[in-house]
């Protein structure tokens, strides 16, 4: 990996050194001609996101849960190993020497006592002993937490528990947070529950509750409304009163997330500004896993939450209680307008294969069930029972992910292609062998295409996809993006090459039918893959250059592209030009990527306009900076932003300065 990063810095700069010399300004022609007779239209699918579970991105990021593992993790048992196609409803899951069981208390693993990490005590040894047991209520999460009081004179404040959530949890004033847990007591008690400050010092919200000494647990419901701000605050569960008592399944969740579906708002306010078609999910390599037994299983993130076994994400090395489950990302896509593309696991990791397949594509059967059953069938019952009786609109399904060469893909694809095009014959399935430069060899509807390059030769790559046969499956480019040396976090000179990339997927959208960059979040805390779209901690987020390239891409699924002519001795421009329309009127869009030290002065020619240009209406946007490598941050989000710029004129023809380093569109209304 250092070597590859090594060789990445040397290209680099070789290529900005190259872009550097000689930056006098250049002169270009561009012709637009925008006749319907040679328009084409855009697919309506074009440009979608990707959600991966990495980064963080779901578990500490859109989903609201404030609670960082809803109980107990990482307890140390001898490692053994499970068949590749076991029940995994019946198992835990392992990763090197640490058992991983998770969901409740379930996390620390099926023996106990285990470590409760990242819960911990409030008090000492001598007033609070705190294990994990066999009593819980649930018959699939059978862990709860055991907590003994042991002090007669308890200290100010009482002992016992508290969660920090992920990195610190966002408390704000005036809101309102849904606290559930359960717990059973052997004497009547008085439990404080309470939102405070790291240090436990500043009080933001409390509550005090009497719980009965029963045998049986009691589920308590609290609506916590904050007093105060504090961005690192915890929950803490105390009592001063001497005893025993059990909790599991503890929840903290804001009351205003999203449509109440459990996302956080100002998350999914980035996504719904892109306007994406659909929603490819939920990864990845997560999907795969470095090893079957911790790949994610859509059965095991189904149904009530306090069921949910949650697991161990191997290759991204944490563990989510799969709250964000199969249900979640379906009905995510519903609120964001966008159509659903599942990624199914292909029965192999990155380290192991299936022993046998079919258990793998029965699980995609029944989870094509799930989505689109009636709410009469066996799976699309228990989606109705969920909380949504209509069926979920899934068109699309891709088999594996990044797994054409493993010998076993094959043939292990063409018994998922069998099964499903029999039962579903209008869901369109997705092969992961790249077919753009020669043929895939077996039936697909639509074949994956994955690029991590370094700018320059992403920039390059807009004209990638000129050669690529027309015949044969579309070409879903479902993860590209312009990687950078380790330390790079997003520049404005990565987002310009994957702009240019995306002119070339505009100009060739007669065989390419979707694409989505990757990854789209990252939590600040823990970035395990840089460049990302969107940056956020507990109470922040920005978009990165990358993302706001995106937003010049959302109005074109659906648009007609038309064909554009450049004329010029400087060969770092990249063009497209697409009419789209609004509720009042239509565009002419040019977008121009200047990837070069120079300015351009660009003449533009537009023929076979269908109406006049309404010049008051017309408008230009511009994203560029005079540091190439600049970035946005926490500090100075909107240091490389598009920038609403006055046009010169507004006309079928028309002089543009372009500035070095910029992507800019061009936006001419037409009556």
């Amino acid at each position: 990996m250092a070597s590859l990063r090594r060789r990445q810095l040397l290209l680099l700069a070789v290529a900005v050194s190259c872009l550097v010399v000689g930056a006098q300004a250049a002169d270009a022609q561009i012709k637009v001609d925008a006749s319907p007779l040679l328009a084409r239209k855009v697919p309506d699918t074009l440009f979608g996101i990707f959600f991966e579970e990495i980064n963080h991105a779901g578990a500490g990021g859109i989903w609201a849960e404030l609670i960082n593992n809803r109980a107990i993790a990482y307890a140390k048992f001898p490692f053994f190993t499970i068949s590749a196609d076991q029940n995994f409803s019946d198992v835990a899951v392992f990763s090197n020497n640490f058992l991983i069981y998770a969901s409740g208390f379930e996390a620390g693993g099926p023996h106990t006592p285990s470590k409760i990490d990242p819960w911990s005590i409030i008090g000492d040894d001598s007033s609070i002993s705190v294990v994990t047991d066999h009593t819980s209520c649930f018959a699939r999460n059978i862990i709860a937490l055991r907590m003994e009081v042991l002090c007669d004179d308890c200290p100010p404040g009482g002992v016992g528990i508290y969660n920090p959530g992920f990195w610190g949890m966002n408390i704000e004033d005036g809101k309102t947070y849904n606290l559930v847990m359960y717990v059973k007591a052997l004497e009547t008690t008085e439990l404080t529950i309470s939102l405070t400050s790291s240090d436990g010092r500043q009080n933001l919200a409390s509550s005090t509750r009497r719980v009965d000494g029963a045998s049986n647990w009691t589920k308590l419901e609290e609506k916590l409304v904050a007093k105060g701000t504090n961005r690192t605050s915890r929950l803490q569960i105390t009592t001063n009163r001497k005893g025993t008592l059990w909790f599991d399944q503890v929840s903290l969740m804001p009351a205003d997330t999203y449509k109440g579906h459990g996302f956080r708002t100002e998350l999914i306010s980035m996504l719904l500004n892109l306007k994406p078609r659909f929603l490819r999910f939920p990864g990845g390599c997560f999907v795969e896993g470095d090893r079957l037994r911790n790949a994610f299983r859509w059965k095991k993130s189904i149904g009530p939450w306090e069921e949910r076994h949650g697991h161990f994400g191997d290759v991204w090395h944490y563990w989510t209680d799969d709250g964000l489950g199969y249900y979640e990302f379906l009905q995510l896509a519903e609120d964001l307008g966008a159509d659903p593309v599942w990624v199914v696991n292909a029965g192999i990791s990155h380290k192991d294969n299936a022993t046998s397949i079919t258990p793998f594509v029965k699980d995609a059967l029944d989870g094509l069930q799930f989505a689109m059953g009636s709410k009469d069938s066996g799976w699309g019952s228990v989606r109705a029972a969920m909380g949504h009786p209509e069926p979920f609109p899934l068109k699309y399904v891709g088999i594996g992910n990044e797994n054409c060469q493993n010998p076993l893909y094959k043939d292990n694809y063409l018994k998922f292609y069998s099964a499903i095009r029999e039962a579903y014959p209008d869901v369109q399935l997705i092969s992961n062998c790249d077919g753009s430069s020669r043929p895939i060899g077996h039936p697909a509807d639509m074949y994956d295409f994955h690029v991590y390059k370094i700018p320059h030769v992403l920039f390059v790559m807009k004209n990638y996809f000129d050669r690529t046969s027309r015949t044969g499956p579309k070409v879903f480019v479902s993860e590209y993006a312009a990687t950078e040396p380790k330390d790079g976090k997003g520049s404005l000179l990565v987002a310009l090459a994957e702009a240019a990339f995306l002119t070339g997927l505009e100009r060739n959208s007669d065989i390419i039918q979707m694409a989505s960059y990757a990854p789209l979040f990252v939590n600040d805390n823990d970035r395990s893959w840089n460049p990302d779209a969107i940056v956020f901690n507990s109470w922040q987020q920005y978009g990165t250059p990358s993302y706001w390239v995106q937003t010049f891409f959302r109005e074109s699924s659906g648009a007609l592209i038309h064909p554009v002519t450049v004329t010029s001795n400087y060969g770092s421009l990249a063009v497209s030009c697409i009419t789209w329309a609004d509720t009042e009127m239509r565009f002419l869009r040019v977008k121009i990527v200047n990837f070069g030290s120079a300015a351009v002065n660009v003449t533009i020619y537009a023929t076979g306009l269908q109406g006049p240009v309404n010049a008051l209406k017309s408008r230009m946007r511009v994203l560029t900076s005079s540091n190439m490598m600049a970035e946005n941050s926490f500090s100075s989000p909107n240091n490389v932003v598009p920038v609403e710029e006055e046009l010169p004129e507004a006309a079928d023809t028309m002089q543009v300065s372009l500035r070095p380093y910029s992507f800019t569109s061009l936006d001419l209304a037409l009556h």
